[in-house]
């Protein structure tokens, strides 16, 4: 594995918690779990799960489009 190839992966590892930070941040509206009211958690938490189906769903149409 040559140093190019290695910064790629660190990049890459990066980019992707960024990503899901983000992403996190959005479910969340930019508040903090003890700044939310119970139903606003409850929407919070919805909307990761509907976040994690849509990663999976595109993981699943990425591996589909291998073949």
């Amino acid at each position: 594995m040559n140093i190019n190839q290695i910064i790629n992966m660190i990049m890459r590892m990066v980019m992707r918690k960024a990503v899901n930070k983000g992403i996190d941040m959005a479910a969340n509206r930019g508040k903090s779990c003890d700044e939310m009211t119970p139903a606003e958690r409850e929407q919070a938490q919805k909307a990761k799960e509907t976040t994690k189906k849509a990663k999976d769903m595109a993981r699943m149409a990425r591996r589909m489009g291998r073949f």
